[in-house]
């Protein structure tokens, strides 16, 4: 006889199409009953079109069907929302007070490095009139889906994306909505959007403290907040602005993170403090949490946003990144 574990450990190994991800950690698995050497399996029908439907009816069969023991396989399915299906471990806000500080870039960033620490991860662009992942990451495909659901973009390395510009004819199409549809946007990025089982969700919002990432706040469970700044003067305001923004909201605030903190010339083996003195540790300070990184300005990365290669880049701020996040996050479970 089949086990359960055997059946679960197969069905993980099948790709939903669409997304690239498995069945398991797509969290579309509903049911498996076994019986007389028959297996039952149930899954949920969110996002999956008719011919998903009855591709991954056929795969499991001839998956499960190499399992010892088994002698019929029935493959059903049913109703499912992904907002009920979808398990986030994590849910972490990029913001700043202004825009131009490289927000689009943390997030990315800080996906990468969790990535690369062997968590699952995804990415949700709530710039919704200034969306840049997408770019980033080189990802032109629209998202699958059906009437149930839309599914999320997989990256090279793995990633789930939703941006607004992987569902617009063109990338270079103008969003120009007022704010109740952007926030009903990013509302449905939420509720419609099939993300399964993730341990982190990042979200990208968009820059200020105004409607969208009010509505961010109010419509997601979010777990901690990171801050992202520029070594300028308008930064300590900006700071405040955001930090108070996030008090009044009851969301904790993660670490702040400073970007384009300093220029290396490995020429002369020197850091050049372009926009001035480093601001990190005061930013901190103002902010009650930890600097989780300074980003420095690499015309390497900028090469790879640019070239939506952004996966590639293997600075070692990356892994500062991730480990100073995971960390935190850690301490503050405890």
């Amino acid at each position: 006889m089949p086990t359960q574990e055997q059946l679960m450990e197969s069905l993980d190994k099948i790709p939903v199409p669409g997304v690239m991800r498995s069945l398991v950690k797509m969290n579309l698995v509903r049911d498996i009953s076994i019986s007389n050497h028959k297996v039952g399996v149930t899954l949920a029908s969110a996002a999956l079109a008719p011919p998903a439907q009855e591709w991954l009816k056929d795969k499991i069969k001839d998956v499960t069907g190499k399992i010892k023991g088994v002698a019929e396989i029935n493959v059903s399915f049913v109703d499912g929302k992904p907002k009920d299906l979808n398990q986030i471990s994590h849910i972490i806000a990029v913001m700043s007070g202004k825009g131009g500080v490289g927000k689009s870039l943390v997030a990315s960033l800080t996906a990468i490095a969790l990535k690369r620490q062997g968590f699952e991860v995804g990415i949700l662009d709530a710039d919704i009139t200034g969306s840049s992942i997408p770019k980033m990451f080189g990802i032109t495909a629209r998202p699958a889906g059906s009437d149930s659901g839309i599914l999320p973009v997989s990256s090279r390395s793995g990633i789930e994306v939703m941006s607004i510009n992987l569902l617009l004819p063109s990338e270079d199409d103008a969003v120009i909505w007022r704010g109740p549809l952007i926030g009903n946007t990013i509302k449905q990025f939420g509720e419609d959007v099939l993300w399964g089982k993730l341990d982190y969700l990042i979200i990208d919002l968009p820059p200020g403290t105004a409607d969208a990432p009010l509505t961010v706040m109010q419509s997601f469970p979010i777990s901690g907040i990171i801050i992202v700044f520029t070594p300028q003067d308008l930064t300590a305001m900006v700071v405040r602005k955001a930090v108070k923004m996030a008090q009044q909201m009851g969301k904790p605030i993660l670490g702040v993170v400073e970007n384009m903190s300093y220029l290396y010339v490995p020429e002369i083996d020197k850091r050049i403090e372009l926009f001035g003195k480093s601001r990190g540790e005061e930013m901190a300070h103002t902010a009650n949490a930890p600097l989780l990184g300074q980003l420095p300005i690499d015309p390497a990365l900028a090469k790879l946003c640019d070239e939506g290669s952004i996966e590639r880049y293997d600075g070692e701020i990356v892994d500062q990144l991730g480990h100073s996040l995971s960390q935190t996050i850690l301490a503050k479970a405890q």
